[in-house]
Formats: C-alpha cells, structure tokens, sequence
C-alpha cells in the first residue's frame, strides 16, 4: 500500500507511489526546460514591464501636478498611478523579490537589493511569503496567507461567535491590505500566540516595518501634496483612490489564488515527516487555483493567475507562466485531478461566498461547488524532501 493510499478518502487517492514520481519528474522536466532557456528575451520584459510602471507613475504625477484640478485630469492621473502601483507590487516587486530575475545579475533587479511601493519591508516580506507560505502552502496554522490569519478558512476549524464578523473583517482587510499584508509579515499575532511577546528580534522588525510603512505614507500623503501647491487635495485624493485600486486589487487576485471553494487545505496536526518531492508538487497543485482571461489581466494580476504554476515553480520568470500552463493542465488532467482554472468575477464570487460560508457554522449555506468535486484534503505530507528552490 502506498503512502497516498494510506491517507483518509480524497482526490489523489487513486494515484501509486510510481504515479507520483511520474509526476514529480514530469514537473522537475518542464521546470529545467524553463531554466535553460531564460535569456535575453526574459531580461528585456522584466525591463519593459519596469519601464511602462515608472512611465505610468511619471505620467500620473505630470498630469495631476499640471491639471490635476480638472476632473478628467484627475481621473486620468489617479489611474496612471492605480496602474503603476499594481504593477510595481504585483508584476515587479512581488517577483523580483522571489529571486526569478536573480539570473540577470543585475543589481538593479535583484532580490537583494529591490525595494517597492508597499508597507511591508522586502526582507520581512520574504522571509513570511517565500520561506514560510511557500513551504508551507495551506497548510493550517502554518501559512499566513490562508486567510491572512483572521479569518476561518475551513470546516474543521471550530466556529466562534467572532467569525460573523469575518465578511466584515475581509472587506477591511481589502481597502488596507498593504498594512495587513505589513502585519502578519511582522509575525505580531504568532508572537503574541505562542507567549513570546515583544522579543528583541519582534521589535526590531516592528521598528522596520513602521519606517517603511511611514515613508509610504509620508510620500503619498505629505510630499506629493505638497509639491502640488493649490492642487494639493486633488494629488492627496489621487494618491488616496489609487492605493485603495491597488490594495483592492491585489487582495482579490491573492484570493483568488488560494480561496475559492475546491481549493484544498491541510492539517498541521495530520503531517507526517515524509513528504516526498512529488507530494510536495501534488499539495501545491491542489491549494491553488488560477484565474483565466487575456494577457493584460494576467499582467496586472503578477502572473499570480498562473497561482497553480506559481506554486509549483516560484522561482520562474513570472512571464513564462502563461507558456507551461497547458503542460501542466495536461499533466493533472491526464492523471485525474482538476486543474482549478475560472474566470476573475466566478473565482472573487466563490471566495467571497466561502468567506461568507465559513463565518457560520457548518451546513448553514451550501458550498458553491458540487459536492463531488475536491473536498478538503486532510494530508499526511511534510515537507522533509521538497523542492531546495521552494523557498524561493
């Protein structure tokens, strides 16, 4: 009896041992094929993409610093900026900061050295996304970033009278998600969990956090303003719109990404210490799910529509997502597992009503999936043999 077979009744229950290191070969082929042809063609996009971002941002600013009064002005400027905000966190920084341009030996585009338009420090950012969300994808209790740490996010989790007010919650956690992105990154609330309190290591990190957090702000709501003279509100209402475009939006993609129903979760307590390279492969394939449309949305959305093959390969260049995603829908195809793809307004709608489900107790609004598609898979897998590249 193989390891799969040896877990509770779920999707993958079907697949051998030799079925999952197919899998895991399959998927080490497509990855290496990837690396040996970055080249020139990757560098000069990572290059456009931050060209058109500083242009957009530039533009933005002359527009409303020149006639940011008028009305069409303004919404022509605060959209300028929207964009160039949505682009330098989604597309950019969030890959730049996963070591995918890392290749280019660029020092200007590298991991180390970048920093972007957000709250959250890029070394905190890092250490909380690539070497704890992306080795620990849903697991629960484990991953910040299934539901962001306060929200309920599976059926199993014990309701409390406190999760009604988790829609609530979610939406104010959309408007600000920089700053709630900020605070889980800062590891506040595991610290306050586990006992540890304010550590010397929590506040040096806190003392981090509020000084890019108070540049963000100083930028957007002092400076800029100012250097507008009589048209300081409207830069001010500018700079305001498009922060809350961005935050909006990127919380919705990241939603998207990890919450619609059929997504699956894991169980912390349930792990095993032998998780294998293929069942690592197979828990990043079932905890995500993509969005589908053209290749302006998958632009703004950071590629993170291709959520299924971000997960699997982190640090790829983000623009070669598009061109695996066949290849890898065919693989869990051919191999009797759903490959998780729907248009953006079906997957924001499903992970709103999964919000909106799980604020209540158990059975008391219908999941907006059939009911034979993948439940919540209640893994044995850790993580002893997983990919060296997970963390990004």
């Amino acid at each position: 009896m193989t390891a799969l077979q040896r877990k509770p009744h779920h999707q993958v229950a079907h697949l051998t041992d030799d079925d999952v290191e197919a899998i895991a070969a399959e998927l080490d082929r497509l990855r290496q094929g990837v690396l040996d042809d970055r080249g020139a063609r990757d560098a000069a996009y990572i290059r456009r993409v931050i060209a058109v971002q500083r242009s957009l941002e530039l533009g933005g600013r002359v527009v409303l610093l020149a006639a940011g009064r008028r009305r069409p002005a303004w919404v022509l400027g605060t959209a300028c900026l929207a964009l160039a905000k949505i682009l330098d966190n989604m597309e950019i920084g969030h890959n730049v900061l996963h070591g995918q341009w890392d290749w280019m030996r660029d020092p200007k585009i590298h991991s180390t050295t970048w920093d972007w338009d957000h709250a959250s420090p890029p070394e905190q950012w890092k250490r909380s996304h690539n070497q704890e969300h992306h080795v620990h994808t849903n697991i629960l209790g484990k991953d910040n970033d299934l539901g962001y740490g306060i929200l309920r996010v599976d059926e199993d989790q014990q309701w409390r009278p406190r999760h009604l007010a988790q829609p609530l919650w979610n939406l104010v956690n959309a408007c600000f998600f920089e700053y709630g992105i900020a605070l889980y990154d800062l590891g506040f609330g595991e610290a306050i969990r586990s006992g540890e309190g304010l550590s010397p290591e929590l506040r040096g990190r806190a003392g981090a956090t509020l000084a890019q957090a108070r540049r963000q702000v100083v930028k957007d709501f002092l400076i800029h303003p100012l250097l507008a003279g009589p048209g300081w509100r409207s830069t001010l209402t500018a700079n305001l719109t498009a922060n809350l475009v961005r935050n909006v939006w990127s919380h919705s993609v990241i939603m998207c990404g990890h919450f619609p129903e059929g997504v699956e979760t894991f169980e912390q307590e349930s792990l095993s210490p032998d998780e294998s390279r293929g069942e690592w492969y197979l828990r990043q394939m079932l905890g995500s799910a993509n969005i589908s449309g053209p290749p302006l949305l998958h632009l703004l959305a950071g590629n993170l529509s291709h959520q299924i093959e971000h997960h699997l390969f982190p640090d790829l260049p983000s623009n070669r997502y598009q061109e695996i995603a066949p290849a890898v829908r065919r693989l869990l195809e051919r191999h009797g597992l759903r490959y998780h793809s729907a248009p953006l307004p079906r997957q924001v709608a499903s992970a709103w009503h999964k919000v909106l489900r799980l604020a209540l107790p158990n059975d008391w609004l219908a999941t907006t999936t059939p009911r034979n598609l993948p439940g919540q898979l209640r893994s044995l897998w850790r993580y002893r043999d997983r990919p060296t590249w997970a963390a990004g």
